[in-house]
């Protein structure tokens, strides 16, 4: 989607916006979608479609749901949920145990940094050999790909102490002072460097110089199953259409991150935060889903077999077109 494109679209959903609740979309059969936890990059989505009109202008009737990652692969096979998100690491993983869930649109983009405190002596993520450092759990695609990267810049996991919790408990570790680093995605990590911490790294910059490929890599990808994906060819359409149109809403104005401020985990008296959301986490939302992202998507799960977070490259694409 072009930027003219986009904004007619958002021009749409602006004037759908003025519409009572629900009119639009009614008639639709309710599409269930992950809801991304507080505190994640994807915690934007629900607020920003709903004040921006978007489900109601393509016709969507979507319906938010809590969905735990360790458990949305069953949730999407048992249909309790139509889409969620996967990165190419973990849906490679369940593929080769015999899942039939596949990538169809953008959702997110690389965000993740190495955050350290501000008097720190590290000056690379290299440097914290030896240290302990606060990550998502094992299974995430937030550290799968760090290792991704961080392997092309020289750096094996296996020489860090690594704790795994949430984001906000790790948050909670590193503001204690219980680990010397944090892997975090934004929000977070703005909130961090509000309060005084720096980036010691981002994930994106070390896989570009690793790899040469251009451009935050992808972190997760729309997901559902293809028996859902096939039967419901349109709506899954529409479904990517959103998430192109309110990324790129974000893209082109990021002073809607502050707009949903409150309703993401920032909390008002957060001022120094606030100023610097915009320009930090605007990257992090993925607009295009095209040959270039699958060149990605192959590296990843190529880096992946090497490194042996995988033990093969599945038989077939994880992405498809819709």
């Amino acid at each position: 989607m072009n930027r003219r494109e986009s904004l007619k679209l958002l021009a749409g959903a602006a004037s759908a916006a003025l519409l009572p609740a629900g009119r639009v979309s009614a008639a639709a059969a309710p599409v269930r979608i992950t809801l991304p936890s507080p505190g994640s990059a994807g915690s934007v989505w629900q607020p920003l479609v709903s004040r921006l009109g978007i489900a109601e202008t393509l016709g969507l009737n979507l319906e938010w749901i809590v969905a735990d990652p360790g458990k949305m692969q069953t949730q999407l096979a048992a249909g309790a949920l139509d889409v969620g998100v996967y990165g190419s690491v973990g849906l490679s993983t369940i593929i080769n145990k015999g899942s039939d869930i596949v990538l169809f649109g953008p959702a997110l983009d690389n965000n993740t940094r190495w955050v350290v405190r501000g008097d720190s002596p590290f000056k690379t993520p290299k440097d914290l050999a030896g240290k302990t450092v606060a990550s998502t759990p094992e299974t995430s695609e937030t550290y799968q790909q760090a290792k991704i990267a961080a392997s092309l810049a020289g750096l094996d996991f296996n020489d860090l102490k690594i704790v795994f919790g949430s984001p906000l408990a790790n948050l909670a570790l590193f503001e204690r002072g219980d680990v010397e680093a944090i892997l975090t995605l934004e929000p977070t990590a703005t909130r961090l460097v509000a309060r005084g911490a720096r980036d010691l790294a981002r994930v994106a910059d070390e896989w570009e110089r690793g790899t040469g490929l251009k451009g935050a890599p992808i972190l997760v990808g729309l997901a559902a199953s293809r028996p859902w994906l096939d039967a419901n060819r349109e709506t899954a359409a529409k479904v990517s259409k959103l998430f192109v149109t309110v990324n790129s809403a974000i893209r082109e104005n990021p002073r809607l991150l502050v707009d949903v401020a409150r309703e993401i985990g920032i909390k008002p008296d957060e001022t120094e935060a606030l100023a610097l959301l915009p320009g930090r986490a605007r990257e992090s939302y993925a607009t295009a889903w095209d040959e270039e992202v699958f060149k990605v998507i192959d590296k990843q799960i190529e880096v992946a077999v090497k490194l042996g977070l995988l033990k093969q490259a599945p038989a077939g694409k994880i992405y498809v077109k819709v």
